[in-house]
């Protein structure tokens, strides 16, 4: 099946610096002043004002050459630089700062180990490195590896016992001399903004190549929904700039974009920064904040529904959310939405080959339609999709295939490798490798990830419906279920599903045999038989996943054919 978007056409890109999307208002007027962020940490509060003009000596300090007193970052040059910390307002600076001067970054995961970060210096190949202090011994071990200079290294946020040289200490070094400010550098929409890691279901992680141009589509896709729910639901703007509670990792597409860029493009709004996922803490902050929107992922919403406070917590200021980066289980969103009276839970869908997202759910109602339950919404204004079946033909309405998009955001590859290049971006199309279906109104619907799939006797099965009916249980025995193929079929190389699953405090009183039993029942009486799960039921004390919520199935399925090879051999 092909479509094309239903929403209203995408105005030309231009040939232009994305940062003046963000910064630069129309002529003869002024960006208001407001808070526009608010360290949950510390509680320090950020005009936008004075954030701009730390952006802007940012950019100097970064671009000016030299002889100056600048870096003298370029990035016709070909220099890139990496950032490796968790969330702080000092992130999004450098990174608005390095959009100013044309200068791409590279997001590093905070999570990383040494040997991880190492592959991630090999393949960005940044000629400066800003880090958070408590993550210099990585940074340090892995800039060796490579052959980064300690010189090359310095302070994203706070200081540093050695007396490394930060990002204010460069702020600071420009505003006491008389460098002249550096102005915002032109850009097409080929210019590479940044490179973000791919979760690397297939082989290492790649780097992910965004534009100015896709950066700039993406914004604009944003904004064009935000007008037609305006429309629809006529709604009038705030009196005072809402509050969003930001937790997601800023190194991730996903949060870099909607945190730093889309924030930043619709209207004033007041961010709460906290550098990393907790539950409780995002609990408490919730009503202390009187936060009004936050960006979720499916591990988020499953640790807050799971959480014994989630039930006492006031969200009565909460109007909206949104859910991306992986599928979220219908019974799963269910729970989460009961505890909202007026705020409405988006779902979408996306990956950081797009940028960040491809669809959305829209309000009920919109262009006449209603939003079906399994659906991961409609696709973005300028975007088209097929549906393709394993052959290489088109599949039709309602019928699974591997989702291929068309569309402004779509990155141009990965950077310095050209091979997977090739084989992901085909003639101006993103093989996606997630098999969805499309409805007759449109409608995306997540079917799994091509790789996950596996053949029993020659059909398809899916794991992630098997999931859908493990949580659909009505016993609320279990709070997490993972499923995965592993051996056991009825040849070699054929793999069985098996469920790994995480009890709730019903199932641990009830035991783990006897929930087992239930499942098994369960899943005989609404999974055909080729999809039962003949690989059995385990009980772990968690799902593994990486920080933005995907299941790590495969460090599951690697565990137990160890276990399995070690038993053959006794």
């Amino acid at each position: 099946m092909h479509i094309k978007s239903r929403l209203p056409d995408l105005p030309p890109i231009p040939d232009a610096n994305v940062f003046d999307l963000f910064f630069t208002a129309p002529q003869g007027t002024q960006i208001p002043d407001y808070t526009v962020f608010i360290d949950a940490a510390t509680g320090l509060k950020h005009s936008f004002r004075n954030y701009c003009e730390f952006v802007r000596d940012a950019a100097t300090a970064l671009g000016a050459v030299p002889a100056r007193g600048g870096l003298g970052l370029s990035g016709e040059a070909g220099d890139i630089v990496g950032i490796f910390s968790h969330n702080c307002v000092s992130y999004l600076a450098l990174a608005h700062a390095l959009l100013a001067i044309t200068t791409p970054f590279a997001n590093l995961s905070a999570y990383a180990t040494v040997f991880e970060l190492t592959h991630a210096l090999r393949t960005a190949k940044p000629k400066l490195l800003f880090v958070q202090p408590a993550l210099l011994p990585t940074a340090l071990a892995a800039a060796k590896e490579v052959g980064l200079s300690e010189t090359r290294i310095y302070v994203l946020e706070g200081t540093a016992s050695d007396g490394r040289l930060s990002l204010q200490g460069l702020v600071n070094r420009v505003r006491k001399s008389p460098i002249p400010r550096e102005p915002i550098r032109p850009a097409k929409k080929n210019t590479l903004a940044y490179l973000v890691f791919s979760s690397g279901t297939s082989g290492l992680p790649k780097a992910v190549m965004a534009s100015h141009g896709n950066v700039w589509a993406m914004v604009l896709m944003t904004v064009i929904w935000r007008q037609e729910e305006v429309k629809f639901l006529q709604l009038t703007p705030p009196k005072e700039p809402p509050i969003a509670l930001c937790f997601l990792p800023l190194y991730h597409a996903y949060s870099l974009n909607v945190v730093g860029f889309h924030m930043f493009s619709i209207a004033p709004l007041t961010r709460v920064i906290m550098d990393k996922w907790n539950t409780s803490a995002v609990l408490k902050a919730i009503p202390k904040y009187r936060v009004n929107l936050f960006a979720l992922v499916p591990s988020v919403v499953h640790q807050l529904v799971n959480h014994p406070e989630f039930a006492k917590t006031d969200f009565s200021s909460v109007i909206g959310a949104g859910c991306g980066a992986a599928h979220l289980p219908k019974t799963l969103r269910d729970n989460f939405q009961s505890r909202f009276n007026n705020a409405a839970l988006t779902a979408g869908y996306g990956m950081s080959e797009l940028t960040y997202s491809l669809a959305r759910t829209p309000p009920d109602g919109l262009y006449g339609l209603k939003v079906p339950d399994t659906s991961c919404g409609l696709i973005n204004s300028g975007a088209e999709v097929r549906t393709v079946r394993e052959e290489g033909s088109e599949a039709d309405v309602d019928e699974p295939g591997e989702l291929w998009v068309k569309a402004p955001t779509v990155a141009p590859g990965y950077y310095g490798n050209e091979n997977a290049t090739r084989e992901t971006f085909v003639n101006g199309w993103l093989r996606t490798g997630d098999w969805m279906r499309i409805d007759k109104d449109g409608f995306l619907h997540f079917v799994e990830r091509k790789k996950d799939t596996l053949k029993v006797g020659g059909a398809q099965v899916s794991p992630s419906e098997i999931e859908e009916v493990l949580h659909a249980q009505p016993d609320g025995l279990i709070i997490d279920a993972c499923v995965g193929g592993v051996s056991g079929g009825r040849t070699s190389d054929e793999k069985v599903p098996r469920a790994w699953i995480v009890l709730s405090d019903k199932g641990k009183r009830r035991g783990a045999d006897e929930t087992i039993k239930v499942l098994e029942t369960w899943t005989k009486e609404n999974l055909s038989p080729y999809k039962r799960l003949r690989g059995g039921f385990e009980v772990v004390d968690e799902i593994p996943k990486n920080p933005t919520g995907k299941m790590l199935r495969r460090l599951l399925q690697d565990r137990f054919e160890a276990q399995h090879a070690a038993r053959a051999k006794l």
